[in-house]
This record gives C-alpha cells, sequence and structure tokens, in this order.
C-alpha cells in the first residue's frame, strides 16, 4: 500500500516546486557576469608598501617634500635613524606632488611629556590637499575638545572612538580622501569625504566635511585645484615624529546626479 500511493505523492510535491520556484525563469548566471575591464594589479607584500604607492618618506631622505617656510634656502625637518621630526623655524613640510583622491598610510610617536596637557601634547596634523586637517595629537589619557582629539576632523568631526596608545609608542593612520568636486563655475558639486582608521581601528567612516578646516570660525568651501600638495603641520609645541609615509592615488567611478543628492 506504502509503495502505491508514494509516486503520486512524489509527483505532486515536485510540480508544486516547479510552480512556486521562481529560478526556474531566471536568465543564465553568465547574464550578470561582468569580464571587463579587468582590474589592475597591485602587488600588495606583508607588512610592506603596495607596488602603486607614492613613497614620500621611507627613513632615508625628504626628496618628495618641499618647506612653507619662506627662508631661502627653505629649512627641512630633522631626519634620524629613519624617524622624521618637526624642528623649529623651518615651517611645516608639503609634498612637491600634488595629490586629489588618495589612499594614505602614516605612522607617528607622541613624545612622553606627562607636564603638558590638551593641545599641548604631539600636537601636529595631516592636511589633504592643504586644506582638509586629519588631527595629530596624543589623546591616550588627556582630555580636550572631542573636535581636537587624535584622530578628528579638526573643529568638525570627532572621531567614534578614542583608539590611542600611550606616547612614546608608534601609531598608525590608514585614511581614504576623497576630494571635493567643483563646476566650472566654482559651485560644489560634491564634499571631501574621509575614512579613517587610527591603529586599526575605524574612526571616521565616509564622514562628510564641512569645508576646508577654520582654526576660528565655521568651515566653508572655496574652489580650488582638482590636485593639491599634501602638508605635515609643524606646530609650535610638543612635537610628535613621523616615519613610514607613503599614499596611493585612486580613481573612483563619478556618482550618478541621482547619488549625489
Amino acid at each position: 500500500m506504502h509503495i502505491r500511493f508514494l509516486a503520486p505523492l512524489v509527483l505532486t510535491a515536485t510540480a508544486v516546486f516547479a510552480q512556486t520556484n521562481p529560478a526556474s525563469n531566471l536568465p543564465p548566471p553568465s547574464a550578470t557576469e561582468q569580464w571587463e575591464p579587468v582590474p589592475p594589479v597591485v602587488s600588495a607584500p606583508a607588512g610592506g608598501v603596495p607596488s602603486d604607492a607614492v613613497v614620500l618618506f621611507d627613513g632615508a631622505g625628504l626628496d618628495a617634500w618641499d618647506s612653507t617656510s619662506a627662508k631661502e634656502p627653505r629649512p627641512l625637518w630633522a631626519v634620524r635613524d629613519g624617524v622624521l621630526t618637526p624642528v623649529d623655524k623651518t615651517g611645516s613640510l608639503r609634498t612637491k606632488q600634488a595629490f586629489g583622491d588618495v589612499q594614505m598610510h602614516l605612522e607617528f610617536r607622541s613624545p612622553v611629556n606627562p607636564l603638558k596637557s590638551g593641545q599641548q601634547r604631539g600636537n601636529s596634523g595631516v592636511l589633504f590637499m592643504g586644506l582638509y586637517e586629519l588631527q595629530v595629537l596624543d589623546s591616550h589619557d588627556n582630555p580636550t575638545y572631542v573636535n581636537g582629539q587624535a584622530a578628528s576632523i579638526y573643529k568638525q568631526h570627532p572621531p567614534l572612538v578614542n583608539a590611542s596608545r600611550q606616547p612614546g609608542e608608534w601609531q598608525v593612520y590608514d585614511a581614504v580622501f576623497v576630494a571635493p568636486r567643483f563646476g566650472a563655475d566654482g559651485t560644489l558639486l560634491s564634499p571631501a569625504r574621509m575614512t579613517v582608521f587610527h591603529n586599526g581601528v575605524l574612526v571616521q567612516h565616509d564622514t562628510v566635511l564641512l569645508g576646508a578646516t577654520e582654526y576660528r570660525g565655521a568651515p566653508s568651501y572655496k574652489p580650488h585645484a582638482a590636485k593639491l600638495p599634501l602638508v605635515l603641520q609643524n606646530h609650535p609645541v610638543d612635537r610628535p615624529s613621523f616615519r613610514n609615509i607613503w599614499v596611493r592615488e585612486i580613481s573612483l567611478p563619478e556618482a550618478s546626479p541621482a547619488a549625489k543628492q
């Protein structure tokens, strides 16, 4: 009896599955496969520098940099034992090459100075395009205004968390900066954006910048070139040191008009 009724039941279940399974009417998998353009190959050795990176400082010299100082010849920072440290009366450092959209890697170390506090400890900054500042500061057990602590977009956006190590230890920034876009008439088409990892921890996620960094007053946008030099700030007090600085120029697909709204 069981064998007699089993076949009709199986056939009925199969028929119901075929009627309710939408995959039977879908195109073949190849219809949604993209084969071109093929992404370029970038070698990324463990603990090393990507093959398409522009090395700005590897401990050997400062050929990639100029000084913002008005003195001639323009004085540069000190390099000792593979470490770059600001020096009095040398101005900030500015790259000779101009950049727009970039991925940046940078390592910094704040001096151990328990007598200093707030903005007086390990203060510097990375200014993308010389205008948009990612703050460098010793923020380990060192309260200050939160949009001025380490990994803040200075005077605009605090970091999501404080991932600072103790002063005297090397710290790492890995950041993606997307430059603002301006129309031919100077109209802002899309603002700058920044994503930052501090010591491997996400601290800024596709954060929209309000404009160029201002110490006093509200930030705003003014039209500028599509590429400008990157700047390392020489703050006049308790300066940090740097090493292993490189950037990758990145080419992002332009967003559609609908996506920009």
